[in-house]
C-alpha cells in the first residue's frame, strides 16, 4: 500500500503571543502521520506598568472625584477603557485590604488578613517579584500608607496575618524592589520591636539610601531609594505636602533609567480611611491628591508610548452615595451606610498598550494574569 503523509495543524489561542513550530512523527503499520504542532510562545508586548490602586475606591468615589474636578479636568476621562472587578476573598464575601491586594497582583484568591500566603501556607509570588526576577525589570511602590500595609507588602510578603510589623519590615528589608516610599520608620527601630533587629541596617548594607523627609526624596540621586518621610503613617493629603505625587515623579525617574522596564504600584491609601470615617471633606482631599498623581502617570505614559496603566480598588469603603450636588461648582451631597468595607464591583480603568484586555467583569485575580500575559510571562497555574 502507497504510504500517505497527513499534515494536522493544531493552534493553540493565548493574549499577545506569537507561533513557532516544532514537528513530531507518529508511525503505523499502514501511513506515517506528522503532526505539526503550533505551539504558542509568549511575546512581550508592554514595557512597563504602572498598577495604582485607589483603596477604598468603588464608583461612587470615582463620580465623586469627576464631579469635584469640573468634568474635563479629571484624569479618569482620560482612560481609553474601563470594567468592573469582582472583589470578594477566598473565605469572604466582603474582602479586607491584605486578601484584595493579594489577588490583584499574585493573581489568587486568599483568606480576609492574609498576605500573599494560600490557605494551607504556600506563598503566591507577586507580579512585581515574577517581573523583577523572570525579566529583570525595576520594581518599586509608592503609597500614602505604612510601607508595610497590605496592600504595599502584598508585593514583597508572606504572612498570615497582615498587622506582624516585625516579621514585614523584614521582609521588606530583603526584597528586590529598587524604590519604595511612604510611612511608617517607627516599626524599624530596634528600639520599637520585639526582636531588637534592624532592617534599616539591611537596606543600607544592601546598597538603598534611606531618606527621612519629602525634599531629600525628591533631590537624591541614589539608584536605589528608600523613603520614609513620615515616623508613623503619612497625614491626610491637606498637609503632607504632595507627598504621593512627588514621591511618584521621582520612583518614575529612577526606574525608567532600567532598559528592561519597570513595574510600579502607587497607592491612594486614604481613600479608604475616609471612607471608614465617613468623612466626605477627607475624601475630597485625597481624590484631589489622587488626580494630580493619575495626571502625572498618564503624561509619562502618553509620552512613553511602552507604559501600561491600571487603575482599580481592592475594595469599597463606606458604602458612599451621591444624593445630591452640583455639577458646575464641582461639590457632591454625601451620605455613607457605614465605616467598613463593602462587596460592591470596583471600577478597572486602563491606558497605554494592552489596555483594551481590561475592559468587561472580571475577578480581581484576573488582572494579574492579563498583565503577566502582556509581558509574555507564560501562567502555569491560575
Amino acid at each position: 500500500m502507497k504510504k500517505t503523509t497527513f499534515f494536522v495543524a493544531i493552534a493553540i489561542t493565548f493574549t499577545a503571543t506569537l507561533s513557532s513550530c516544532k514537528s513530531t512523527r507518529l508511525a503505523s503499520n499502514d501511513y506515517d502521520v506528522e503532526v505539526v504542532e503550533v505551539v504558542e510562545e509568549p511575546v512581550r508586548s508592554v514595557k512597563n506598568i504602572i498598577l495604582v490602586i485607589g483603596d477604598g475606591m468603588g464608583p461612587a468615589q470615582v463620580t465623586a472625584s469627576i464631579v469635584q474636578a469640573q468634568g474635563d479636568n479629571s484624569q479618569f476621562l482620560r482612560f481609553p477603557y474601563s470594567g468592573f472587578s469582582r472583589t470578594h476573598s477566598y473565605d469572604k464575601y466582603t474582602t479586607d485590604s491584605g486578601a484584595g491586594g493579594t489577588a490583584i497582583v499574585t493573581g489568587h484568591k486568599v483568606q480576609n488578613g492574609h498576605i500573599a500566603l494560600s490557605p494551607n501556607n504556600r506563598p503566591w509570588p507577586s507580579l512585581f517579584y515574577t517581573l523583577n526576577k523572570e525579566q529583570g525589570l525595576s520594581t518599586g511602590f509608592v503609597v500614602t500608607s505604612s510601607v508595610l500595609d497590605a496592600t504595599p507588602a502584598s508585593t514583597y510578603a508572606h504572612v498570615p496575618d497582615r498587622h506582624m510589623w516585625d516579621r514585614i519590615s523584614l521582609q521588606m528589608s530583603q526584597c528586590p524592589h529598587t524604590v519604595m516610599m511612604g510611612g511608617d520608620k517607627e516599626h524599624f527601630l530596634p528600639a520599637n520591636r520585639k526582636d531588637d533587629l534592624s532592617p534599616l541596617d539591611t537596606l543600607r548594607l544592601r546598597g538603598y539610601e534611606l531618606v527621612y523627609n519629602i525634599d531629600s526624596m525628591v533631590n537624591s540621586t541614589s539608584t536605589k531609594l528608600v523613603a520614609l518621610p513620615f515616623m508613623g503613617n503619612p497625614p491626610s493629603a491637606a498637609t503632607r505636602n504632595d507627598f504621593l505625587p512627588k514621591g511618584v515623579e521621582k520612583a518614575i525617574s529612577i526606574l525608567n533609567q532600567d532598559p528592561d522596564g519597570f513595574a510600579l504600584l502607587v497607592e491612594g491609601s486614604q481613600i479608604d480611611w475616609a471612607g471608614h470615617n465617613n468623612d466626605s471633606e477627607f475624601l475630597k482631599e485625597e481624590l484631589s491628591d489622587f488626580e494630580k498623581t493619575l495626571k502625572i502617570i498618564l503624561d509619562f505614559a502618553e509620552q512613553d508610548g511602552n507604559t501600561l496603566v491600571v487603575v482599580t480598588a481592592d475594595h469599597e469603603t463606606g458604602g458612599l452615595a451621591l444624593v445630591n450636588g452640583n455639577i458646575e461648582n464641582g461639590t457632591n451631597d454625601t451620605r455613607w451606610i457605614h465605616g467598613s468595607h463593602t462587596a460592591v464591583m470596583v471600577p478597572i480603568f486602563s491606558y497605554g498598550p494592552g489596555s483594551n484586555y481590561f475592559s468587561g467583569i472580571k475577578q480581581n485575580t484576573d488582572i494579574y494574569h492579563i498583565i503577566m500575559n502582556l509581558f509574555g510571562q507564560t501562567i502555569l497555574e491560575k
